[in-house]
């Protein structure tokens, strides 16, 4: 009896762990330095500024896109139709956190990959184009 009880509750636990929702893969979360050398590695690269428009306009990472942080539900599902889910994209901010932000969304709606640059532009130390 000991026997069939502990194989129904192993069966038990088993079909659980196997039914059990698969966590989303993270955003990643990168250096400057590490942005600088996928830059160079020829490989296609979306760079997605959040900062304001003006902020944008006053010096931004080489071929970065701007596209100003929304904190509304709505109209962040526009933003992402902006962006495909295959793309390479790096998220660049004022200090992080927005990326973050917009690395865990992206990665939980079927994004692939998906970065955020530690510290954002506070700690940009590449090359800006104004």
């Amino acid at each position: 009896m000991k026997k069939l009880l502990m194989a129904c509750c192993m069966a038990i636990v088993f079909a659980l762990l196997c039914c059990a929702p698969a966590k989303a893969a993270e955003h990643k979360v990168i250096t400057g330095s590490e942005l600088e050398t996928m830059m160079k590695d020829g490989a296609p690269l979306v760079i997605v500024d959040q900062r304001e428009p003006e902020l944008y306009a006053k010096g931004h990472v080489p071929g970065a896109i701007n596209i100003p942080y929304e904190d509304d539900t709505q109209k962040q599902k526009e933003i992402f139709k902006k962006l495909s889910t295959n793309d390479r994209i790096v998220f660049v901010c004022h200090g992080g956190p927005m990326g973050d932000e917009y690395g865990e969304l992206l990665m939980k709606n079927g994004y692939k990959d998906v970065s955020n640059v530690k510290g954002g532009m506070r700690k940009w130390k590449g090359a800006v184009v104004k």
